[in-house]
């Protein structure tokens, strides 16, 4: 499955992240400050820590635009730090539990939990929140809109008018989640559990300890039949799910109803089909979306709904008990710059990995070398579909 192609380079306190985004076509102006919009959306919400006060995130494109156009060659784009200290940065003394420090370590053999902790840091997934913003461009020129809010906070569920299914339940995008997630320190819809989440970080905070929680994206707008069903790593239900679970502390992933579809029945979870339903393309229509948009590891044409459990930060003030490297005595970790939360950051950048998958699966069905000729396939492809 072709589609596009990705790298990121750079340290948590190194010089500058990088990252090279392969497969976008030519010939569409590619907008600078809606990736940066994205990189401030990721710095913020409540309950994050001092790093933030130091980054101001912006990127550099270094290559693959020609008058700020696509060239259809690699984009590649750059975010400086400007907390670069890694040459500076103690060696910690023990490692922390939940992070990858010891089991890094153990890989390369060495005591050396700095050299892990610089590319394992979840200051990496900036870059990557860039390239995502970058090629939901291409989806947004046809209509796509993805969106991602946090519905959970330490355990403390959030509401919306569309119950177990979520936004995937709505019949199409509506604009003014937008200002509604803009208003919420913590990317919510629902104005209600704001004080409640506000006093449980400040808690944590007090006591040393972090929380964590729940976000979902979802994206409407989205063809049938993106993905497939030939090679089980190219289905999107595969790609999606290895893509979310890639951002640091996310422990979990439900496409859909996802575990609550094990306890129903067949009649009770799946989305019958019906020429006068909510979602769907051309004549097939569904009146439900429990599946999520998602079905033999393709889009369906319904809103596509992606969850994913972020567990509390490992890096906790109070500390966690562990062993110094060298002598094996038992000790406390050490405590470094840290977020009480970042459940309203980790979904951002899950949107912007949802929306980089789902630009990959659009260009393997419909690219070629520029965006116009892009759009003669997908608009000949979505002619001859709509007569099935």
């Amino acid at each position: 499955m072709a589609g596009l192609k990705w790298t990121t380079a750079g340290e948590s306190h190194g010089p500058a992240l990088m990252g090279i985004l392969e497969g976008l076509p030519a010939g569409f102006e590619l907008d600078v400050a809606a990736i940066d919009a994205q990189l401030v959306r990721r710095q913020g919400g409540y309950g994050r820590g001092g790093r933030m006060k130091i980054e101001s995130d912006a990127v550099r494109v270094v290559a693959g635009l020609r008058k700020g156009v696509t060239l259809g060659s690699p984009l590649g784009l750059l975010i400086e730090n400007k907390d670069a200290t890694i040459d500076r940065l103690p060696d910690p003394p023990s490692p922390r539990p939940g992070h990858a420090d010891l089991a890094g370590s153990q890989r390369m053999a060495q005591a050396d939990a700095r050299a892990v902790l610089e590319r394992a840091s979840a200051r990496e997934t900036a870059m990557r929140t860039a390239l995502g913003a970058a090629a939901r461009q291409v989806l947004e020129a046809f209509g796509v809109r993805v969106f991602a809010h946090v519905s959970a906070l330490g355990g403390d569920a959030a509401e919306t008018e569309y119950g177990a299914e979520g936004l995937g339940a709505a019949k199409r995008f509506d604009e003014g989640w937008l200002e509604r997630r803009a208003q919420s320190p913590f990317a919510c819809l629902d104005v209600t559990v704001e004080g409640r989440w506000k006093q449980a970080v400040d808690q944590a905070k007090e006591a040393g300890d972090t929380l964590g929680g729940v976000f979902e994206v979802v994206a409407f707008g989205l063809p049938p039949g993106l993905g497939s069903y030939l090679d089980p790593r190219d289905r999107l239900t595969s790609r999606l799910a290895a893509a979310v679970m890639s951002i640091p502390a996310l422990k979990g992933v439900e496409v859909g109803l996802g575990f609550g579809a094990a306890g129903l029945t067949g009649a009770a979870y799946h989305d019958a089909l019906t020429p006068e339903g909510r979602h769907g393309f051309g004549a097939f229509k569904r009146r439900t979306n429990r599946a999520g948009g998602l079905e033999g590891g393709m889009t369906t044409g319904a809103p596509l709904v992606v969850r994913a459990a972020m567990k509390p930060i490992a890096t906790l003030r109070q500390g966690i008990a562990t062993v110094a490297f060298g002598s094996g005595e038992a000790v406390t970790s050490t405590y470094q710059r840290s977020d009480v939360t970042a459940v309203p950051a980790a979904s951002v950048v899950g949107e912007s990995l949802v929306a980089l998958e789902l630009a990959s699966a659009f260009l393997a069905a419909f690219g070629a070398p520029t965006l116009e000729l892009t759009r003669e396939r997908f608009e000949a492809w979505a002619e001859r579909a709509r007569t099935l």
